[in-house]
């Protein structure tokens, strides 16, 4: 069988470039229970012309930590250290938000934690600019809708009203979202983001990311008043919603499960969140990182991909003669993988249960598989890329098992133009992933590399360390001995 094609490169997906841990965070902190040390949050600067190299903040408990990301050839380090600031006050943060200020373009970067309290800080001179009170949610692209979840199940859509263009003295507030639901998860809800008009969700305690739709919604439609919102005086209902009439026969669900991801190995960590590059004429791409070292990606690309090569094997009309071409990331497996044990899911369960008598089960697509391919190639690829069952756990396209040290990812970032991506957790550690890089594939490092010299001292000061070795990558610590 002649080998397949090589995948071209808007199918790439992001490999292991480098990784840097920044030390001795704990040791600002005063509270009791506070000696573990970690990053949180994880942004790029989303203003920046095209082409330009991009900067990323990192936010741990007491630190900001400001670098910028450049396409350096071979083994060099791409990562310049710019700034770090430290947060002396009592506040953890956890959180950070880039903006820019009207009229004067200035750079500011949001942080918060805690306390309830946006520390709005000037990147350029390394300053604090202003201190907010408020907090925040995900927002849909037309920034008319925000999604906003808990420890309480609820997932909650809320339409932004029309702002006043003049200053007002009181906040406009917003008293009931326009769709809410407790039936997604069962666990404490800790990510949720648009993925144009669905949504993805997580919970802890049941190890997948959920894909699922309102049933009437589109952001194409005017905005919803506020008078249709619906109120909580029914407290039966789990689920109520302004974009679908309750058991109308062309909306017999309030709300639709498509898919679900499998991000093993989470267990009952909270405050795990995923990403989706979604950027146009890009692949979609999902990335997330588990409690045990683990970097998961999903091209939505390949899901319909894939169907689009399974609906062209069933064609009744096609040649019999004439091979289907097979998509070059879609890969023969030539060895047995070792078998990993999956988890009790709950829901898929229940829904086995619940279907009818001669119920017919859509994977038969694997017997056409199974005339060119091995049993254990149509396993896998239907393990990653089968869609056609919407309680079934969807494995990664893609998966990277980093070394050294138990590493829990708390937040990932994507860089505008998608070339690089940022996972930030515990250790203090950032791990960063490249694709599309410069003179074709990048090469993996073993040997540590240093911060650039010629970085100003007040910005901070790097050394080389090979504890925090990312899998091969370039590692490299940052020490906050002068710090902002």
């Amino acid at each position: 069988m002649a080998p397949a094609p090589p995948e071209p490169s808007e199918w790439d997906l992001p490999r292991l470039r480098a990784s840097f841990g920044f030390e001795d965070d704990f040791k600002h902190l005063t509270a009791s229970g506070d000696a573990d040390t970690e990053f949180f949050d994880v942004k790029f600067y989303p203003y920046d012309p095209v082409g330009a190299d991009p900067i990323f903040a990192a936010v741990s408990k007491k630190h900001v930590v400001v670098c910028r990301l450049s396409q350096v050839e071979g083994n060099s380090n791409p990562c310049e250290l710019i700034r770090i600031i430290r947060d002396d006050d009592e506040a953890v943060n956890c959180s950070c938000c880039w903006s820019k200020e009207a009229g004067t373009e200035r750079v500011l970067l949001c942080v918060a934690g805690a306390d309830a309290k946006i520390k709005v800080y000037n990147i350029k001179e390394g300053k604090l600019f202003t201190t907010l009170v408020g907090h925040g949610g995900a927002f849909h692209s037309t920034g008319r809708y925000i999604l906003s979840a808990g420890h309480d199940q609820v997932i909650n859509l809320w339409t932004v009203p029309d702002l006043p263009k003049q200053h007002v003295d009181s906040p406009i507030v917003v008293h009931y979202p326009h769709f809410s639901t407790s039936e997604v998860h069962f666990g404490l809800i800790d990510c949720v983001a648009f993925y144009g008009d669905l949504i993805l969700s997580r919970a802890c305690h049941e190890d997948k990311i959920v894909l699922w739709r309102i049933e009437g919604f589109s952001s194409d439609d005017p905005p919803p008043l506020p008078s249709t919102a619906p109120t909580a005086y029914d407290q039966a209902r789990t689920t109520r919603s302004a974009f679908a009439p309750v058991n109308s026969p062309s909306c017999p669900s309030l709300w639709v499960r498509l898919l679900q991801f499998e991000t093993r190995d989470c267990g009952p960590q909270f405050f795990l969140r995923f990403s989706m590059h979604h950027v146009y004429g890009q692949h979609p791409i999902l990335c997330f990182c588990n409690a045990k070292n683990e970097i998961m990606m999903w091209d939505m690309a390949r899901l319909t991909g894939y169907q689009d090569y399974i609906n062209k094997i069933r064609d009744p009309d096609r040649d019999p003669d004439t091979k289907i071409k097979r998509p070059g990331w879609l890969v023969p497996v030539h060895h047995r993988a070792k078998k990993v044990e999956t988890n009790f899911d709950p829901v898929y369960s229940a829904a086995v249960a619940m279907r009818p008598v001669g119920y017919h089960d859509p994977f038969d697509i694997e017997k056409y598989l199974l005339q060119e391919q091995s049993p254990e190639t149509v396993e896998n690829w239907q393990s990653k890329y089968d869609t056609s069952n919407p309680f079934k756990l969807i494995k990664p396209h893609r998966s990277d098992i980093l070394g050294g040290p138990r590493f829990v990812g708390r937040q990932v970032a994507w860089s505008p133009e998608g070339e690089w991506c940022v996972i930030v957790g515990s250790q203090n550690m950032a791990v960063i992933m490249q694709r599309w890089a410069k003179g074709g594939r990048h090469s993996m490092s073993r040997q540590n590399s240093h911060v650039p010299s010629e970085a100003q001292s007040r910005q901070g000061t790097a050394a080389a360390s090979g504890g925090n070795e990312a899998a091969g990558a370039n590692s490299f610590s940052v020490q906050p001995d002068a710090v902002m």
